[in-house]
């Protein structure tokens, strides 16, 4: 099914019938729809459904649609992943809870969001790939998101921290002396682009994917 949108055309392609019978349906498609010479580029996004595609019949199917001019493939999304896809998935997304304190020159790295119940000493740090949430004081470096992922978050019970880093964005403690704040939380205001501090309720209004952390600490 061919259907237009602001942003081109989605091509939702039949994920029931065999490869070559998809191929040269979407061309025979493909050439009832004609596009103008005198239209400008088109993006095309194709849906595959419930159908896995290796990275060689994803350049198949672009090149069947780079054949008719004005058309370029933009994207090609599917619903099945790969098992090794499936494991690295869960693996960035799995709560770690650790109970310990983080000593000066200590450096605790975790896949995923990272639940430390005790502190992070001047001197420590804390980083992951997901969120952060320090049950005790956070006084040393913590940083999150640290493959690139900018909405993540640091919340701390006690939040005194010698460097917060979200991403690649990085939050230095204050000059002045500072007794530190309870329950803040740390993140990036996408309109800023720079790492703000607030109450962790506020955040999750913001960041309401957050709430999934109770359920993973429910149900794990």
């Amino acid at each position: 099914m061919i259907k237009g949108t602001r942003d081109g055309l989605t091509l939702r392609l039949d994920d029931q019938c065999g490869f070559d019978e998809l191929l040269q349906e979407l061309e025979e498609k493909l050439s009832m729809n004609g596009v103008d010479e005198d239209e400008p580029m088109i993006r095309v996004s194709v849906q595959l459904g419930k159908r896995f595609v290796t990275e060689e019949q994803k350049d198949q199917i672009s090149d069947v649609i780079r054949d008719k001019q004005k058309l370029v493939v933009e994207r090609i999304e599917s619903e099945v992943i790969t098992k090794q896809e499936a494991l690295e998935w869960k693996e960035h997304t799995q709560l770690t809870p650790i109970v310990r304190t983080i000593r000066s020159g200590q450096v605790v790295h975790v896949k995923g969001d990272l639940l430390l119940i005790g502190d992070v000493n001047p001197g420590g740090q804390v980083t992951a790939t997901g969120n952060i949430f320090v049950l005790g004081k956070l006084r040393g470096i913590a940083h999150s998101g640290v493959d690139g992922a900018a909405d993540t978050v640091i919340a701390a019970s006690y939040m005194q921290p010698n460097q917060l880093r979200i991403s690649d964005q990085v939050s230095r403690s204050p000059d002045y002396e500072s007794e530190g704040v309870y329950m803040e939380c740390g993140y990036i205001d996408e309109n800023e682009g720079k790492i703000r501090m607030d109450t962790i309720q506020q955040v999750m209004k913001k960041r309401p994917d957050l709430v999934s952390l109770e359920r993973r600490m429910l149900n794990g």
